[in-house]
């Protein structure tokens, strides 16, 4: 059939032309309604033009002898869950059970065999009809147009799976099945061939293969591809980071504002500038990033069509078609895709985009944990930023905001690279190491990266502790060589925690303690399993010892680890610490509250931090239990206060 002969099977509104009467059906299970008749009356009721695809060519002779409209009749009172069994039955049942309940019907197949009746096809199987439809789609002007195409789920594969309710692991055919999967296709295969199951390739000169590459061409190539020709992007000169490794001078500001002063001076490197894409779902002038605005702009491709309402301010809001930033509104999934497009520009465009997406941390991975999963699986290249991120940074806005688990979720990626970082040189040194390993090196990893609120003094970078910042811990305070002696892991917010439980051990028990910043559990857990695996099939060769371990080894005393995150987040290193190791975390629902009083409630201030050291102290036989009982009295810490995770 020609192309135009087939499209005559449109009807003026894009109906085909032997659709069947339109049903309700929608009561009860999607089986006992026409979901194709639903489909039609969302989309025409938005206005769209609809076509639909729904009786093959094998049933046009009947629909031509159908003078008094019965067949059409019949087409539309027989819901979707008995269209599946005529499927599953066969002819002789399609006989007796459709065309059987009238005596007309019944005659108009009586030349007609039971495996003709079985394999009259559905529209959405027939290649004419579907191009009949497809031809009319882009023919169609005024609105858009979609494709309502009636297909049988599994469709030629018979016995094993044709129309039929079985597991999605179903993957193999038997020989017989494979014969009549062969035959239905016309697949040049013989029966002594296809108990091998060959691969079947037509012939580079048929005109199925011709066909193929000609469009493919047309089309720009094959796919998938990648781009190979790919400039890399040098990292910024350790010019642009410096004023982060001297601190901030006895100023206090938010990891959050250093992020933003680190990101506006890369927008404005001659080498990298240009190509950074920062993305904002919501609350731009939250993350104090309203001077961007001024400076690069909001992305909008009719420009500004309005006078904003802070027009009159110096920071207003400006949209531009020269715009830099894409400000997706709230609009979570719309901002990651955003992301993607330009985290995998590098190998569908050949240009690298350098994208800075940063949101409130608990509407990261919890909301959008399929699309950062497709995000890395297609390679995406990028930063994220998870704002306000740990349970207690963020007061007063409780289980909405307040985010104890991200981190954890990032774990499940491979190749997310997450960090926790407490000062302005770690976010620094982060930042930096990312651009090169991404755009300069061609890892094909990305970076998930959280900054709080909370504002501080943010120290100069200590001596060599860049190395330690990337792989996921340092020391920061060395306690010195007292019998008694503790290791207290510390990160994000709750690091000043760490470091103010140090000063009461010292100055109330005479306990000195060794403080250790932890920018990433994530990447020390990793290193540690991977020298396992070296380790276990290396039998042979001398062991190598993880970092953790080795930065641990020494003295032998307690490590007590607190983060604003679950416990879990720091306790999957436990298997690589020498030496008993306690983890303290925030587990449970956030809550509306002052961070003082937060920290309190869930167990990780600095308080609660001593009292776990002494405890650990206490069950190595190092000092007597008394001391612990002494120090709950003295910090006044309820014993019988409910567990957190409880409330």
């Amino acid at each position: 059939m020609e192309p135009a002969q087939a499209a005559q099977e449109l009807g003026s509104q894009g109906q085909v032309r032997d659709d069947p009467q339109r049903q309700h059906g929608q009561e009860g299970r999607r089986g006992n309604g026409k979901i194709i008749q639903e489909l039609e009356a969302i989309f025409r009721g938005a206005g769209w033009n609809v076509i639909k695809v729904i009786w093959g060519d094998s049933w046009d002779p009947l629909l031509a002898e159908d003078k008094d409209g019965k067949l059409v009749k019949r087409m539309g009172e027989v819901v979707d869950g008995q269209y599946q069994k005529y499927t599953v039955e066969g002819g002789a049942y399609i006989r007796e059970h459709f065309f059987g309940v009238d005596e007309d019907l019944l005659k108009m197949v009586e030349n007609m065999t039971d495996e003709q009746l079985s394999k009259m096809r559905r529209g959405g199987h027939d290649p004419e009809k579907v191009y009949a439809a497809y031809n009319a789609a882009v023919n169609h002007k005024g609105s858009p147009t979609v494709i309502l195409a009636k297909t049988i789920k599994g469709y030629g594969l018979g016995e094993s799976g044709e129309g039929k309710n079985i597991t999605h692991q179903q993957k193999k055919l038997n020989e017989e099945e494979m014969k009549e999967f062969r035959s239905r296709f016309g697949i040049p295969i013989s029966d002594e061939q296809i108990a091998k199951m060959p691969f079947f390739k037509p012939d580079e000169n048929d005109a199925e293969m011709k066909y193929l590459k000609e469009r493919r061409e047309a089309l720009g190539g094959f796919v998938p591809s990648r781009k190979t020709d790919i400039r890399p992007i040098k990292a910024p000169p350790e010019s642009i980071f410096e004023e982060f490794y001297e601190g901030t001078d006895g100023r206090e500001v938010s990891s959050t504002m250093v992020f933003v002063r680190i990101l506006t001076k890369l927008l404005k490197d001659k080498e990298i500038g240009k190509y950074i894409v920062p993305i904002v779902p919501d609350e731009a002038r939250t993350f104090g990033m309203e001077s961007l605005f001024r400076q690069i702009g909001i992305y909008a491709h009719t420009g500004q069509l309005y006078e904003p309402v802070d027009h009159d301010q110096v920071m207003y809001y400006r949209e531009d078609i020269k715009g830099q930033i894409l400000e997706e509104g709230i609009n979570e999934a719309g901002a990651y895709s955003s992301w993607i497009a330009a985290a995998t520009s590098y190998k569908n465009h050949g240009i690298h985009m350098i994208p800075f997406y940063i949101y409130y941390s608990m509407f990261g991975f919890q909301r959008i944990g399929d699309l950062a999963w497709a995000g890395a699986d297609m390679r995406s290249r990028g930063f994220l930023l998870g704002g306000t991120a740990g349970r207690t940074t963020l007061n007063g806005e409780g289980l909405q905001h307040q985010d104890g688990h991200s981190h954890v979720q990032a774990s499940t990626i491979p190749n997310c690279v997450s960090y926790d970082p407490t000062y302005a040189y770690e976010l620094a040194v982060i930042i930096q190491d990312g651009l090169k390993r991404m755009y300069q090196d061609f890892e094909d990893i990305f970076y998930y990266i959280t900054v709080m609120n909370e504002n501080y003094q943010h120290p100069p970078m200590p001596d060599m502790a860049e190395e330690g910042i990337l792989k996921g811990m340092y020391l920061l305070k060395a306690g010195g060589k007292k019998k008694l002696k503790v290791k207290l892991l510390g990160a994000g917010t709750i690091l000043r925690e760490v470091i103010a439980a140090g000063e009461l051990l010292k100055q109330d028990f005479g306990v000195t303690s060794d403080v250790w910043s932890v920018t990433s559990f994530n990447e020390l857990r990793r290193d540690g399993l991977d020298v396992q695996r070296w380790n276990m099939l290396h039998p042979k060769k001398k062991p190598k010892t993880s970092y953790v371990t080795s930065s641990l080894l020494g003295a032998d005393c307690p490590v007590i680890a607190s983060t604003d995150y679950m416990k879990i987040y720091a306790d999957q290193i436990r298997e690589f610490i020498p030496g008993r190791y306690v983890v303290l975390g925030t587990d449970g629902f956030g809550r509306s509250d002052t961070r003082a009083k937060l920290r309190k409630f869930f167990e990780v201030d600095r308080f609660y931090i001593t009292v776990a050291a002494l405890k650990a102290l206490a069950d190595d036989g190092l000092i007597p239990v008394s001391k612990v009982a002494q120090a709950i009295k003295k910090y006044d810490i309820d014993p019988e206060k409910p567990n957190p995770v409880t409330v």
